[in-house]
């Protein structure tokens, strides 16, 4: 679907619009499945969680930089 180089050269609010975006599509896709529908490609729910996993992962890292950026120290959770 989307490899990380192409969505890491978004900004954040890119990032987070095409977040919303697949989330809505994820929402379809398991509303489809619940309902008793076969889905088109059955492996496009979990390739879709996976990059919403890489969105949230680069939003969080490029929040985290700009953050250090600004003089704030990145706390250790």
């Amino acid at each position: 679907m989307t490899k990380l180089k192409e969505i890491s050269s978004l900004g954040i609010g890119e990032l987070e619009s095409k977040f919303k975006e697949l989330k809505k599509e994820l929402m379809k896709q398991n509303t489809q499945v619940a309902s008793g529908t076969v889905p088109k490609s059955p492996g496009h729910i979990k390739q879709t969680k996976k990059t919403i996993a890489k969105i949230l992962m680069l939003i969080k890292q490029k929040k985290d930089d700009q953050e250090i950026k600004k003089g704030g120290t990145k706390k250790d959770e």
